[in-house]
């Protein structure tokens, strides 16, 4: 085969060897820090350069994903887990072209799925034909076993935290609990509702020196802040994402800023051999690339 035509046979086949997805989890050990706020926003500003995002609402019981966007899906996860629906057709357009995962509120049955049913919607993931660049799982607040199993199928892990004892205390817990129980080492930590850069800095800061001293083989990498905006509040009131309502505001740049990163960081090459979302994609990647 000339050099010509192997070029293109290798091009077609890149084309068509399914992409892996980048798949983000946000986890904060306790509620009111602006988790979901975080979710959203990473996921739009990630849209607006181009990436097709779909955010899983993974706080099944008490969800607020919807609505936080002003959305009222017909169907969400309890119809998925019933055999009424498919993962695909509960899907729901959100803003900027983002599609949401919408789950249930104060349906108690959803808050106390058996690990094995987290599993099986993990799985579910695997046969979702809608073409994504980047999964964003915004978990429940705490370490719920549902927490722990999205937590540890997701390549990144970002830890939202705010400059608060309990926020602090509880974003460690949740740290230890993934490292210590299921072999998560790498950390991401996103400084919300900072009053200034330096003060998530040093929100950080804190986090480390606990770390450092309790566990071995924890690595943290500081993700950037979120400044305190009212402009945020603004938006929310609105139901609409900051970095859409208010562009030019510093809480919007900043989720930009933060979007730009997130998108830097690696793309999974493999899957690693344990329960992933989109695993099928990453086997099926890894086989091509073997010429299999």
């Amino acid at each position: 085969m000339s050099d010509t035509k192997q070029d293109q046979a290798d091009g077609l086949r890149r084309m068509s060897r399914p992409q892996p997805v980048r798949v983000l989890a946000v986890a904060s050990g306790k509620g009111g820090v602006g988790k979901t706020n975080v979710s959203v926003n990473l996921a739009v500003a990630l849209a607006h350069m181009g990436r097709r995002v779909l955010v899983f609402d993974a706080d099944l019981g008490l969800a607020n994903v919807d609505v936080m966007l002003g959305l009222q899906p017909k169907y969400n996860l309890s119809h998925v887990l019933s055999g009424e629906r498919t993962l695909e057709e509960v899907l729901v357009p959100g803003p900027a072209g983002v599609r949401i995962i919408p789950a249930s509120s104060g349906i108690q049955r959803m808050a106390e799925l058996a690990p094995a049913e987290h599993a099986g919607l993990i799985r579910a993931f695997s046969e979702l034909s809608t073409d994504v660049d980047v999964l964003l799982v915004d978990t429940a607040a705490g370490i719920s076993d549902s927490v722990v199993s999205f937590s540890k199928a997701a390549q990144e892990v970002i830890v939202v935290v705010c400059d608060e004892p309990a926020s602090i205390t509880d974003a460690y817990a949740l740290i230890k609990l993934l490292n210590k129980e299921h072999k998560v080492r790498r950390f991401r930590v996103l400084a919300n509702m900072a009053n200034s850069p330096q003060e998530g800095r040093e929100l950080f800061a804190k986090i480390v020196k606990v770390t450092d001293r309790f566990l071995e083989d924890v690595v943290l990498d500081f993700m950037g802040s979120v400044p305190y905006d009212e402009y945020l509040r603004k938006a929310v009131q609105k139901q609409r994402p900051v970095v859409e309502a208010y562009p030019r505001s510093k809480a919007a740049q900043a989720f930009t800023a933060l979007a730009k990163k997130a998108d830097t960081w690696p793309m999974p090459t493999a899957a690693g051999g344990y329960l992933e979302f989109f695993v099928e994609r990453l086997v099926r990647s890894e086989t091509a690339d073997w010429g299999m």
